[in-house]
């Protein structure tokens, strides 16, 4: 790029570096995209280390820490330029912002030195190879159409028999619909150039274009004992997708040249979804984030009321507050930690860390992790100031018309599982109970112990689905010792306040679970009747082995009852690879109370 006459030579010396460090990084993501899975957990420090490289190439050798504001303004203006035919322009913003932020004083900084909104078009931006391929059924015949679709991504291992599973996937979609609609001039399949790679699936997502109408799918892809690949199910339902892309689940690996594409894409399937949810979910986390900051200052803006403290029970360790009409919640570790509780502001944050790395299985609810919040101080309510004065006073600050909170962990709400029980009818309550046992039974099998299990540490989405979210106890199950409870040397130790036997750190022992969890007889009868191995060592230790031994479970996000195994003869993967043989999930839908403030989905 040549200096247009008057510019700064030194502006555009960074300008270059910032694109130089934001390319670097991506073509990282990609190559990660393309890897092993531990690249998961990897490729979210990826984003941060070049972060901090750029920033001392910025500082070290181009003085970027000394600059006037003129020159920060040019900074920006020549990146845009840089950004001109570029296929990731909207992640090259996010990334010039994280440098800058880290390179200029909080104070110092502001709209007209960061990208608070986007300054260059995600519209129209073409890839090669396309976003998505194009099959056209009435030249060739569903069948062979779909055919080409599954063979055109190249997959490095044959299928065991694709002719069986294509009849498998072209008879659940003739269930599902009733009957083949008519095919209209414009009928074709429609599918994401690459496959979304997940623990041990690959999804193939597209949808067919009929007329007006549109179909979504999802076919997750397998691999069998022998090595060979099969097709375990379709699915056909927008909402069931929307499950796959659930932020209490695992990031996506995808290899995308042009990300704003793949979104625009998912959400023609899941118009509910947010583009900051699917930026995260694509593994774009940061993005994500960007995404939503911006939409919060939006609804801030079309918005009246005041954040509060988040009703319910008061957490030790972290101080909750809300908007009402914004549908997430907002977690300040405290000062001081009331006892029992003995972590300390590293522990919770390592905790909220672990839970980022690690497979989430459909259980833990994913957060975003922001520093230096600037909230209007305006729209806090007094009683919540004098809150987070009081128990979070080194962590928030008044800034002139602004409060600020250094550290804030930001989640979906959810309505808490305990006050959902309270008020739920005998089904409802039924299928509560038994989901919060599967969800504690998958987090053991996926190495999670949850440590505080009370029900307010848990919450419902609309789904009805189960999912916990309170982390500052949490553990890895292979760290803890599970044991039984020792008979007493004499029956009148069984009347002392203190404990007869020993406690190590670690040591569980499941038998207490019952005194806090089952004080409802109607609670009781249900948990007993389903999850009472629970309450016995026996399982933890199971789980243990199993993990021990290497045996990693599948968490899929769809339910048995759509997979084709039982057509498949020989072709699904053994038994103790399959996902865990608990009760079934049905999601039936249930209309949660409308006065319960905090009844918002996570999936």
């Amino acid at each position: 790029m040549d200096i247009p006459k008057g510019e700064n030579p030194a502006a555009l010396a960074i300008a270059r570096a910032l694109i130089e460090g934001f390319d670097k990084h991506y073509r990282l993501f990609r190559e990660s995209s393309e890897g092993a899975q531990k690249a998961v957990r990897d490729r979210i420090q990826f984003y941060d280390d070049r972060v901090l490289e750029t920033v001392s190439r910025l500082r070290n050798e181009l003085g970027a820490g000394s600059l006037d504001a003129n020159t920060w303004q040019q900074v920006k203006l020549l990146y845009i330029g840089l950004l001109t035919n570029h296929r990731q322009p909207e992640l090259a913003e996010t990334f010039f912002n994280s440098v800058s932020c880290k390179i200029l004083d909080r104070t110092y900084f502001h709209n007209d030195f960061i990208f608070f909104r986007p300054a260059v078009s995600t519209e129209y931006i073409e890839s090669d190879p396309p976003t998505y391929r194009s099959y056209y059924p009435t030249s060739k015949g569903m069948r062979e159409a779909f055919r080409s679709m599954i063979s055109d991504f190249r997959w490095n291992v044959p299928f065991a028999d694709l002719d069986r599973d294509i009849d498998c996937a072209l008879k659940a979609v003739e269930r599902h619909l009733g009957a083949w609609p008519r095919a209209e001039a414009n009928l074709q399949i429609q599918v994401l150039n690459s496959a979304f790679y997940r623990n041990k699936a690959a999804y193939v997502i597209g949808k067919v274009v009929n007329g007006h109408h549109e179909y979504p799918f999802a076919v997750p892809v397998l691999r069998n004992a022998g090595g060979e690949l099969y097709l375990d199910a379709i699915l056909l339902d927008g909402w069931r997708i929307g499950l796959i892309f659930s932020l209490s689940r695992a990031y996506f690996m995808v290899d995308m040249a042009v990300p704003s594409g793949y979104v625009q894409f998912l959400r023609s399937i899941m118009p509910w979804k947010s583009r900051a949810d699917l930026y995260t979910m694509l593994g774009l986390q940061k993005q994500g984030k960007n995404m939503f900051y911006r939409d919060l200052a939006h609804h801030l803006r079309h918005s009246r009321d005041e954040f509060i403290v988040a009703p319910g029970v008061r957490g030790l360790v972290m101080m909750v507050f809300t908007l009402p009409s914004f549908p997430y919640v907002f977690k300040v570790i405290r000062d001081r930690f009331a006892p029992p509780k003995e972590v300390d502001h590293a522990t919770v944050r390592a905790k909220y860390q672990l839970v980022k790395r690690h497979d989430r299985v459909g259980r833990m609810a994913d957060t975003l992790e922001f520093s230096d919040v600037a909230l209007p101080a305006s729209r806090m309510s007094q009683d919540l100031v004098a809150e987070l004065k009081a128990s979070c006073a080194s962590l928030v600050e008044e800034d002139g018309d602004q409060f600020v909170i250094e550290h804030v962990y930001i989640e979906r709400r959810m309505t808490p599982l305990n006050l959902y029980l309270d008020r739920a009818d005998p089904a409802e309550l039924e299928q509560a109970v038994r989901d919060y046992g599967n969800a504690i039974k998958e987090l053991a099998l996926s190495n999670i112990f949850p440590g505080d299990m009370l029900f307010k540490n848990f919450g419902i989405t609309r789904y009805g689905r189960v999912v916990f979210y309170d982390y500052d106890e949490i553990e890895y199950l292979t760290d803890c010792n599970f044991r039984r409870i020792p008979p007493p040397p004499y029956p009148e130790f069984e009347m002392s306040g203190e404990p007869w036997y020993s406690v190590a750190r670690n040591d569980v022992f499941p038998e207490e679970f019952a005194s806090f969890l089952l004080g409802s007889p109607k609670v009781r009868e249900i948990f007993m009747r389903h999850h009472a191995d629970l309450l016995t060592p026996e399982f933890w230790q199971g789980a243990q082995a199993r993990i021990r031994n290497g045996q990693v479970m599948d968490f899929f996000p769809y339910p048995e009852s759509l997979r084709f195994r039982n057509a498949q003869a020989g072709a699904a993967a053994p038994a103790e690879q399959r996902e865990p043989k608990f009760e079934a999930y049905t999601p039936n839908l249930p209309h949660l109370a409308p006065d319960l403030l905090s009844e918002v989905e996570i999936d």
